[in-house]
């Protein structure tokens, strides 16, 4: 599933090719996402222009002047820029966004559990976005916060840093590799933790995310950036998917629980 680094790398990519630009057409193959695309969005969106794109979790959002696209890559999407709309479109590529500089925004999607939304109103406001958390790459996010926030939560910490209510964006690979990081076991009860150790945590996940960012995201089997490469952080994994191998500070065989439905890794002796 795309992360919180595989979004931003995504809107990084296709913003450049979107700001200022008309929508000249908007074409669909297959309606049926998560929720289905509205029947008349081709009308809606003709001929628009488009004002800025910015993300909020793993949303994507295009203000497109008189309302707002809302994009999530949901387990397998992603967004390509085509330089020409010739290119022959696949099984699993749902939509194009044409535009008046002559490039198209394809969507790709095999499991179909994305979706693309249209709201007049903004985009905070709407149902999906309304109740997430504060942004892990922004200020708020602190050791005091996660204290103050988890202080009655006494399920383990990797399911709290997972849930956007509480931080947005934070998924499955990079909270394992963030409580690596900080040294945490991501079985620990989260309101038994100090308040020092959460700032470790959150200096983590400000880390993780950033150099995760930095190198092109995860590629692991459906995502690709907007101009069709790969990323590498999958390369940087010290837990995630590791599953007995040697620990790369201390040798010893990395662990996996499950824990709220998710694969977690970790080290028995670097996460206490």
């Amino acid at each position: 599933m795309p992360e919180l680094p595989e979004v931003e790398i995504t809107k990084q990519g296709i913003e450049p090719f979107l700001l200022g630009q008309t929508i000249k057409q908007f074409t669909v193959r297959n309606r049926k996402l998560r929720w289905p695309i509205p029947v008349k969005l081709h009308q809606t969106l003709q001929n628009l222009v488009i004002q800025a794109v910015s993300r909020r979790g793993k949303y994507i959002l295009i203000d497109c002047t008189v309302g707002w696209l809302i994009i999530h890559l949901g387990m397998s999407g992603s967004l390509r820029v085509l330089t020409s709309k010739e290119e022959t479109a696949s099984k699993h590529e749902h939509y194009d966004i044409t535009l008046n500089n002559g490039m198209t925004i394809r969507y790709r999607d095999p499991r179909r559990f994305g979706a693309l939304l249209w709201t007049n109103k903004e985009p905070e406001k709407h149902r999906l976005l309304t109740n997430l958390g504060p942004e892990p790459l922004h200020d708020v996010l602190n050791g005091r916060f996660l204290y103050q926030v988890l202080r009655k939560k006494s399920s383990p910490i990797k399911i709290q840093i997972m849930n956007n209510h509480i931080v947005t964006g934070v998924g499955n690979i990079y909270a394992n590799e963030s409580l690596f990081h900080a040294g945490i076991r991501p079985t620990r009860q989260a309101n038994r933790i100090s308040q020092v150790r959460l700032e470790r945590l959150s200096d983590a996940i400000k880390k993780t995310l950033k150099r995760a960012i930095e190198v092109g995201g995860s590629s692991l089997q459906d995502f690709y950036q907007a101009d069709g490469t790969t990323g590498y952080f999958q390369q940087e994994y010290k837990v995630y998917g590791r599953t007995g191998e040697p620990c790369h500070t201390c040798k010893t065989p990395i662990k996996m629980v499950t824990l709220g439905q998710r694969s977690s890794f970790y080290c028995i002796v670097c996460q206490t």
